[in-house]
């Protein structure tokens, strides 16, 4: 008897496929926008969701700029015979502080951009003044949600089950884009969540402390968790980062220290970039020396974050300063 493979495509293959040919087909459309825009401003392609960046310290020159941008772009969608949807642009304008707002009204084809004060992007919501505020409001709403399923199936799996349970459905919505928001002083709410779980997965009253209980469950804290996925991340865009040898030909003992920017801008401070060179160079000899051998660094630094069982980047430095 000779065998038939039979191959069977579902719709759900049929629309997948359908969507993926679509957006190859719209992005290879719009591939030349950005060379329109790239003298005056960046921009973010993401499938069908355009982003356009505008920096600029002078205020008259930012706007003069918005408005050759909007005007560039009005004319490259009209020679391609595409029309911009002005009920979904929208204008966010970022500043450290309120008094350095701007105050601007952008009319495009009859139409007035809505102005707001925060965003969703990429599964991320940012706020004019990248507090991280409303992010981690929206985050608090989802993992109570996960407390509340985790108590619930908690008296009916064991506890390997709940601790992947707890990696598949809380560690995973509290670990996105972490080391954005992770740096924020509105995270430590997302801390004291994350202590309510574990006392829920390991039986403990809300007056216990939850320091034993992270290393007894072999988890590590949020401020373990932004340190471990920011290192991970510095490790490996190193191009971003370089080393003091790679800027002065003077030897010392921080020549293998990344070469830090100077600001005096906290949220510069706060950002990836210089928290990223800051921890890093912070740490043990013995962990920063595995930077060239992800595996063995992340394994390193990660038992070193479950042995001190950090809750703030304080601890962190206190911790590696002795």
């Amino acid at each position: 008897m000779t065998g038939i493979k039979i191959s069977c495509i579902t719709k759900r293959n049929l629309y997948v496929r359908y969507i993926t040919k679509n957006i190859v087909k719209f992005l290879v459309y719009i591939n030349d926008l950005p060379r329109t825009i790239d003298k005056y401003a960046n921009l973010a392609l993401f499938a069908d969701d355009t982003s356009i960046i505008i920096t600029n310290t002078d205020t008259q020159e930012f706007k003069q700029t918005l408005d050759t941008v909007i005007q560039e772009t009005n004319d490259w969608f009209l020679s391609n015979l595409l029309t911009v949807n002005y009920n979904k642009t929208q204008f966010l304008q970022f500043f450290a502080r309120k008094q350095n707002k701007i105050p601007i009204q952008i009319i495009s084809s009859n139409s007035i951009l809505h102005n707001i004060t925060s965003t969703k992007f990429l599964g991320s919501t940012l706020d004019s003044m990248l507090s991280w505020r409303e992010h981690i409001t929206a985050l608090t709403l989802k993992l109570n949600k996960a407390c509340f399923a985790i108590r619930a199936i908690k008296p009916f799996i064991t506890t390997r089950v709940l601790k992947m349970v707890y990696y598949s459905y809380f560690h995973s919505i509290m670990s996105y884009g972490i080391i954005f928001w992770g740096s924020s002083h509105f995270s430590i709410n997302i801390l004291r969540i994350q202590k309510r779980i574990i006392r829920i997965m390991t039986n403990r009253s809300k007056r216990d402390s939850c320091r034993q209980l992270y290393k007894q469950l072999q988890i590590l804290t949020l401020p373990g968790q932004y340190i471990l996925s920011l290192l991970l991340f510095v490790i490996k865009s190193r191009e971003f980062f370089p080393l003091n040898s790679d800027i002065h030909d003077q030897n010392t003992r921080y020549n293998d220290n990344l070469y830090p920017p100077t600001t005096n801008l906290k949220l510069v401070q706060k950002g990836v970039l210089y928290s990223g060179i800051k921890i890093f160079n912070c740490l043990p000899t013995s962990i920063k020396s595995l930077s060239k051998d992800p595996k063995h660094f992340k394994n390193k630094l990660k038992n070193f974050l479950l042995e001190h069982t950090l809750y703030s980047l304080n601890e962190y430095y206190q911790v590696t300063s002795k």
